[in-house]
């Protein structure tokens, strides 16, 4: 039996937050729940859970193009830096060695190559997760403090196109959540 906290009517709803007592039973209400349609919800544990990726639903992250591109980028950028700095805008002749000598470019090219994918890497992070986020409601919860030791949690944000406050309780309900309740902003 579960039980369905709804303590302020007042302010705006952000989610509802449904627990469950083991992983097991976790990864069988993310299944459902994808199953049923919702996009915006979310699995929280206090450990990975190998294949929740896939119960959820979730596709393969872009941030592996987007370092590949930055490195791409900082290799030709690095090539094409030397090859114009040495052979066309300065020129100089140093003991009859060709003006394109691609082996002493390898440390430039190498160091622009990693300093664009470091940066992609953490700035594409930080876009793709929408980050900084100062706050989110569900740290108001004295339920989700618990999800750090040995609680489990599933969240169906209210933004969700198929989200309907009586139906998604319902929905939970039948998941085998132990207990719900609303996460307000």
């Amino acid at each position: 039996m579960s039980t369905i906290v709804s303590e302020n009517t007042e302010k705006k709803t952000f989610a509802v937050l449904a627990e469950y007592d083991n992983p097991a039973k976790l990864m069988k209400a993310a299944k459902l729940v994808n199953r049923a349609g919702y996009t915006k919800f979310d699995a929280h544990s206090p450990f990975p859970i190998h294949g929740m990726d896939d119960a959820m639903g979730l596709k393969e992250s872009k941030l592996g193009w987007i370092v590949l591109s930055h490195a791409l980028v900082g290799f030709s950028g690095g090539i094409a830096l030397q090859v114009w700095a040495a052979s066309i805008a300065y020129p100089i002749n140093i003991g009859g060695r060709p003006f394109v000598n691609l082996p002493a470019f390898v440390p430039v090219t190498f160091e622009l190559t990693i300093l664009l994918s470091a940066f992609a890497a953490v700035f594409g992070m930080l876009f793709l997760n929408n980050l900084p986020k100062h706050h989110n409601s569900l740290f108001n919860s004295e339920t989700f403090n618990r999800v750090t030791d040995d609680k489990f949690f599933i969240t169906i944000e209210t933004e969700d196109g198929m989200y309907s406050e009586e139906e998604t309780y319902k929905f939970l309900e039948s998941t085998g959540a132990s207990h719900i309740e609303n996460i307000y902003e």
